[in-house]
């Protein structure tokens, strides 16, 4: 069987690159990309302010303790979508297998091509080249012949790097690699394995597959393959990705809130955003639900079973604030989420009572002028007040299907 060609792409702090592309009077400082809510945390930080160890997560007060020079910058999603997409199109003119791992990250398969463009690495200088001359970004790429090495590989020289891992350099690299370095093992898991012994990959793929089965289950023989730098998990193309099993938004509050009717009307809000987001792709949810965090950061999701599937925003938000109702709340809430899951495709049929018809009807006139004009344009009474801009895009965002929010 031959070996595979994998590519991890992984642009280089991106927001902050991508914001400094578009203002060139923020290159070779220090800076931060936030979020435009109060409660904001730091997104990506470029690499002069992470040399004074500010982070991705960090509040805004932690990173100017650190950095008193940090630059913040608001975000601006439909940049950094731009740019994705782009990126995307650059990709998918080498190999059609093409996965779009996060806004900022993809795979490529490149097996079987070196007769079309080439070795991989000649490739891999090339997709650098067209990057940036396309976007004005660089990235870091890993080669290797799986997806787990590739994303290994791709963060070991960082920023601009490129870097191979051959089958044959496969235990010389994870010999004495922390395990915490591989992608999928983290803080938890980290800390469960060292209680075993186990804190290298070296030490986990020599680690007997029944001692790992029985701490840790079905996972304990992928555990094992890991330590071995084994992975036989596909590049998936753009477009065949598993159907999304829910649709989901969730904010951050500009303040911690405890009173019912306020957090009812951040309950609305999300529940128009997943509607919305339902509707455009043909979706009904048979489950609602809610999800909250308290300011000590713990969180929890409650659901609840509806008597059909829907995507109408008046209907998600009854839902999702009869559970809020039935909670009984040990202290402020710090984050608020609604959810649709139980997904089925929606059936186009004409609504038997008037009372659906005008709802659907509403719906659909909302969902035109938001559409057109931009998110919000026509909103309910209650949520006038809102001022907050948009948040930070989600990890989970992809270029197509359900999981592409838009921004305008």
């Amino acid at each position: 069987m031959k070996s595979r060609v994998i590519l991890h792409i992984d642009m280089n702090a991106f927001f902050a690159s991508v914001e400094e592309r578009c203002n060139p009077a923020l290159r070779g400082k220090p800076i931060a990309v936030i979020g435009s809510s109060k409660r904001t945390v730091v997104t990506t930080a470029s690499y002069e302010a992470r040399k004074y160890g500010v982070k991705t997560g960090m509040n805004r007060y932690e990173a100017m303790r650190l950095c008193p020079r940090l630059i913040f910058v608001i975000g601006d999603n439909t940049k950094y979508v731009d740019a994705s997409l782009r990126i995307l199109e650059i990709l998918k003119g080498f190999s059609p297998r093409v996965e779009a791992y996060s806004i900022d990250e993809a795979f490529v398969d490149m097996t079987g091509t070196a007769l079309l463009f080439g070795p991989a690495e000649g490739i891999a200088l090339e997709i650098k080249r067209r990057i940036m001359g396309d976007t004005g970004l660089t990235a870091s790429i890993g080669i290797a012949p799986n997806k787990l090495l590739a994303k290994l590989a791709s963060d070991m020289q960082k920023p601009d790097g490129l870097v191979v891992i051959g089958e044959g350099d496969v235990r010389g690299v994870l010999e004495g690699l922390p395990v915490e370095e591989l992608w999928g093992i983290g803080p938890r898991l980290t800390c469960h394995l060292a209680a075993m012994g186990i804190r290298t990959c070296g030490e986990l793929g020599r680690a007997p597959a029944s001692a790992l089965r029985r701490r840790f289950g079905v996972i304990g023989e992928r555990l094992k393959a890991m330590g071995e730098g084994v992975d036989e998990s596909p590049v998936i193309p753009i477009g065949e990705e598993a159907e999304a099993k829910s649709v989901g938004h969730s904010m951050t509050l500009p303040t911690d809130v405890s009173e019912s009717d306020e957090l009812k009307r951040h309950i609305l809000k999300l529940s128009g955003m997943v509607g919305a987001r339902a509707r455009r792709y043909g979706l009904k949810g048979g489950k609602v639900s809610l999800t909250l965090r308290y300011p000590d950061f713990y969180t929890f999701s409650r659901q609840k079973s509806v008597p059909a599937p829907t995507n109408d925003t008046g209907r998600i938000c009854d839902y999702a604030s009869a559970i809020l109702s039935s909670l009984k709340l040990r202290d402020a809430v710090r984050l608020v989420g609604v959810a649709i899951s139980g997904l089925v495709k929606e059936e186009r049929q004409m609504p038997l009572f008037d009372e659906e018809r005008r709802r659907e009807a509403l719906l659909k006139a909302v969902d035109a002028v938001n559409s057109r004009f931009g998110d919000f344009t026509l909103t309910w009474g209650t949520l006038l007040q809102e001022e907050d801009g948009p948040g930070v895009i989600s990890p989970s965002w992809r270029p197509e299907g359900v999981k592409r929010v838009e921004f305008s």
